[in-house]
């Protein structure tokens, strides 16, 4: 009969499996407690927070929230990040973790019902940020726009130019 505490921690993965649609799996071998707070840190500013979890906890957990494919990623020690908010940031955030500290690995991901390998989230770390992805967007979608208004008020501009060079003359002959 399994024990009420172990019963908890399944639902508790469960649920958090189920109300994110992203996470990602790390193995933290190596890292001190400090470490590990400083990361939770800059996880909980991304709106995500680190969770270590024991592999056949987090397997049941998965088959609960019917989430197949992790079964490869939970082998040795791991911590699951599961976001809230940007689904890229803690990506970003890991990866810069993991470039200042040379410690931490990506085991994988789990990404809108797609797992996800390490290479696939690095990748998805070197993306452009929510924010810069809407200014590119609205700048493509501004430029046209601009290009028109300035093709349009062209002619009335060449228009004062010659009535301003016709006026200068006319200062000049009299």
């Amino acid at each position: 009969m399994p024990r009420p505490n172990k019963v908890a921690i399944v639902e508790e993965i469960t649920a958090d499996m189920k109300a994110t649609e992203a996470y990602y799996l790390v193995d933290f071998r190596g890292i001190t407690v400090t470490e590990v707070t400083d990361l939770r840190s800059r996880l909980r500013a991304v709106e995500a927070n680190l969770t270590v979890v024991k592999n056949t906890l987090a397997k049941r957990a998965a088959a609960e929230a019917g989430v197949e494919g992790l079964d490869d990623l939970l082998r040795g020690p791991t911590a699951i990040a599961f976001c809230r908010g940007d689904l890229v940031a803690p990506a970003k955030v890991l990866q810069g973790f993991i470039r200042e500290k040379k410690k931490l690995s990506i085991k994988g991901g789990y990404l809108q019902s797609r797992v996800l390998q390490p290479a696939q989230v690095e990748q998805l770390a070197t993306l452009p940020s929510r924010e810069e992805l809407i200014a590119k967007l609205v700048g493509g979608i501004a430029a046209p726009l601009y290009g028109l208004a300035n093709v349009l008020t062209g002619p009335m501009r060449g228009f004062v130019v010659v009535l301003d060079q016709i006026r200068e003359q006319k200062a000049q002959a009299a």
